[in-house]
């Protein structure tokens, strides 16, 4: 047995399902920008159907432009592709990014939290509640470790052709080169993706995972006073 600093943590084997590490694993907890996890997996919902592209573009309000926190940069009145908007928000965490792609999707922030909470509930996420599509803090917005796992496992099997986006260490838009925060993926032989997260109400989080070998794992914590 081992045991970690974080508040919360799960770690699973996918390769056989078994589950390696369980603390307060069902904890509702803030997930801070792990919870992009959902939004992006409603953007590769839509992307796996048609109905919508790579190449389609979504204005920039001036709610999103002027969103706190992590930035893709994105300039108010413009239009920004999807392509680049998975950037933002998977590489640079930007919530300007997944605030454009909720509007653009969903007409409002507040549609688009409703979407994530009916797939959540359709995905079986049984203790997860979203009131926005950042991560952004609030007593309401909510998530279990176990639950992110699901969410991630659910990304790698339901949209592996998306999975890549996760993989891809920086980004440059606007003249702005920002770094993959996951800092797995350089350390851990066979890291290939997933989300960090960071408020001072959560913590440090991070889902990650790696395979090596024909194994996958597959990790969850949060709540770690450093990286």
């Amino acid at each position: 047995t081992f045991d970690t600093r974080a508040q919360q943590a799960y770690m699973v084997d996918l390769s056989t399902g078994t589950v390696l590490l369980e603390k307060n694993a069902h904890e509702p907890m803030p997930p801070a920008s792990m919870s992009k996890l959902m939004t992006a997996y409603l953007i590769f919902e839509r992307l796996h159907n048609g109905t919508i592209s790579l190449e389609d573009t979504f204005p920039v309000s001036r709610e999103a432009a002027r969103k706190g926190g992590s930035k893709m940069f994105v300039a108010e009145g413009s239009r920004a592709k999807l392509s680049d908007l998975i950037r933002g928000i998977v590489i640079q965490s930007g919530n300007d990014a997944c605030i454009v792609v909720a509007e653009g999707l969903a007409g409002s922030e507040e549609a688009f939290a409703e979407l994530m909470n009916a797939k959540a509930r359709e995905l079986g996420l049984e203790n997860s509640h979203f009131t926005n599509a950042t991560g952004w803090p609030d007593p309401e917005h909510y998530m279990t470790a176990a639950d992110l796992a699901k969410l991630a496992q659910r990304l790698l099997d339901d949209f592996p052709e998306y999975f890549e986006f996760y993989s891809e260490r920086e980004f440059e838009y606007s003249g702005i080169v920002q770094r993959n925060r996951n800092p797995v993926l350089d350390r851990v032989e066979g890291a290939d993706g997933f989300k960090t997260g960071y408020t001072e109400d959560s913590g440090y989080g991070l889902t990650a995972t790696a395979e090596r070998d024909g194994r996958r794992l597959l990790m969850v914590v949060n709540g770690l006073d450093s990286v």
